[in-house]
């Protein structure tokens, strides 16, 4: 029982390290990005590196991460900045982009599903300003790049195979014709291709079995960057899909990109989730392996393929970055890049200017559940254990406007903690959002002034509460499980932060956040 107790202690506190800067030479705790960051991919530029993720129906799109120990990363910004690259009006969104730095110019290639297809972007400098989308005609999802002598080679993913062929870089033109280069190993959903070379092979490395509990990532090589590509007999390289790893806290495991780091040791970046009760509401994380190559030149992961947790390794000299301020006051003219609105914002929605040190958000038409652009501003949830919390200064003019807190995974799941017109006064709300399913928890009147607004959670709930005052006073309690993949479908990860609603009528009175914060607990 003491060893089961230690046992559990400490992968409690290793969930708690995942989160922050890591220190310890040697050794590291995954994931090394926490909360929304999957179907990582990964390039160098000299002696530092450079991360993207997806980002599916959240503006702006591919989050791109640095780091100069693979282990620490900061965020510099986004790829897709402007509604000229990232039109998200028809759904779908940016699925599994991957970045490459060639020649001196760093690219990065993804799919905008429903809103046009494959394309790449470029840019001299990866914290922006990136092209507009060179649009590539080949169908499929999960576009990579490989550069080798002066010629470029695009695959993708198509219904049960991995369709390549050679574009022009400048142009994005098909210069070749396009072929099924090898349909994995009979698992589903054969997807996020990435080709490479060592020594005299070439090496297509893609991701089976579903970004589920039966996710792996298999390895062929060739030749020729055209095939015919050899299965590795000892696939998968990794996975946790076996009877090894069913306790292990990192489930899912999966959608990888390889990368050689300056002292030469070889390390993996991939997609993981973190379970509670059957449930992981956080989403699909980054995480990172070491590896090597076996003397047959096939690649290895330790562990038997297997990913951990905890780590103790050979490491990069480590290079932490300063731990970003919990609170935004919103003094800034520009939003902090830790910012997401859900589809594209609706122009004049939203306003850093208006009222000097506030964050005016405008209802409009939309509200959280349609498919009308909800106006909302929203940090992805990186922690198990978190407090969020705001001052809304928003006094409704009509009885169909709403301003306050929400925990949101998609239009049809979210938890609401708003403010809305009473007769004459306003009432605070509690609700509950779950498909077809709509529950106000408990509803307070308020009296006039700022309020104050806070979730807190911890792995099994959210725990929602308000001031107006000293004493903060409880709203109530909800389980995390329904807003997660396993209860609602989908793979969106949490989002918290703040919103506004017209709820169909054009909502023009203004609701004004003078700062929130997320913090750890």
């Amino acid at each position: 029982m003491k060893y089961i107790i230690t046992s559990c202690l400490l992968i409690m506190v290793l969930f708690v390290q995942a989160q922050k800067p890591q220190t310890t030479t040697g050794f590291y705790t995954n994931p090394v990005i926490s909360g929304m960051s999957a179907d990582p991919s990964i390039c160098k530029a000299g002696d530092d590196y450079y991360l993207v993720n997806s980002s599916f129906l959240w503006f702006p799109g591919v989050p791109i991460y640095h780091s100069k120990d693979l282990i620490n990363w900061e965020l510099i910004g986004h790829v897709l900045d402007r509604i000229s690259q990232l039109d998200l009006t028809k759904g779908g969104g940016i699925f599994a982009a991957t970045i490459r730095f060639y020649r001196d110019t760093f690219y990065v290639v993804t799919t905008n599903r429903r809103n046009g297809g494959n394309f790449f972007v470029k840019a001299t400098n990866p914290a922006g300003p990136w092209s507009d989308p060179v649009w590539l005609d080949q169908d499929g999802a999960d576009p990579s790049l490989y550069f080798e002598n002066g010629k470029t080679y695009f695959t993708s993913c198509i219904s049960g195979a991995i369709l390549q062929s050679e574009i022009n870089i400048n142009t994005g033109k098909i210069i070749s014709d396009k072929k099924i280069i090898w349909r994995g190993t009979g698992g589903r959903d054969p997807e996020g291709p990435h080709l490479y070379k060592y020594k005299e092979f070439y090496y297509l490395m893609i991701a089976e079995g579903g970004t589920d509990y039966g996710h792996k990532i298999t390895i062929a090589r060739s030749s020729s960057p055209w095939g015919p590509f050899e299965s590795y007999s000892g696939n998968p390289i990794l996975t946790q899909n076996k009877f090894s790893s069913q306790s292990n806290p990192l489930q899912g495991a999966g959608h990888g990109d390889i990368i050689q780091a300056s002292d030469g040791t070889w390390w993996m970046v991939f997609l993981a989730f973190r379970p509670f009760k059957g449930h992981h509401h956080l989403d699909r994380e980054t995480c990172l392996t070491p590896m090597n190559w076996s003397d047959a030149a096939w690649p290895m992961i330790p562990f038997e393929g297997t990913a951990m947790l905890e780590n103790h390794t050979k490491t990069l000299p480590l290079y932490p970055f300063a731990v970003p301020a919990s609170k935004d006051d919103f003094n800034n003219e520009k939003l902090n890049p830790i910012w997401n609105f859900y589809c594209n914002p609706v122009p004049g929605s939203w306003s850093l200017t208006e009222r000097k040190g506030f964050l005016r958000l405008y209802g409009e038409k939309g509200n959280l559940d349609t498919s009308r652009s909800p106006q909302m501003i929203l940090q992805t949830q990186k922690y198990f254990d978190c407090a969020a919390s705001t001052s809304l200064d928003f006094d409704p003019v009509n009885e169909n406007e709403e301003a306050g807190l929400t925990v949101f995974y998609s239009q049809g799941a979210h938890y609401d903690l708003f403010i809305r017109k009473k007769g004459n006064d306003r009432e605070l709300v509690l609700r509950y959002v779950l498909g077809k399913i709509m529950h106000e928890e408990k509803k307070v009147m308020l009296s006039k002034g700022n309020v104050q607004l806070k979730v807190e959670a911890n792995k099994a709930s959210y725990v929602f509460s308000f001031s107006q005052g000293a004493e903060n006073k409880m709203m109530g309690e909800v389980d995390t499980k329904f807003l997660s993949p396993e209860t609602f479908g989908g793979f969106l990860g949490l989002h918290i932060g703040m919103f506004a609603a017209g709820n169909n009528m054009n909502s023009r009175t203004p609701a004004d956040f003078d700062w929130f914060e997320m913090k750890p607990l």
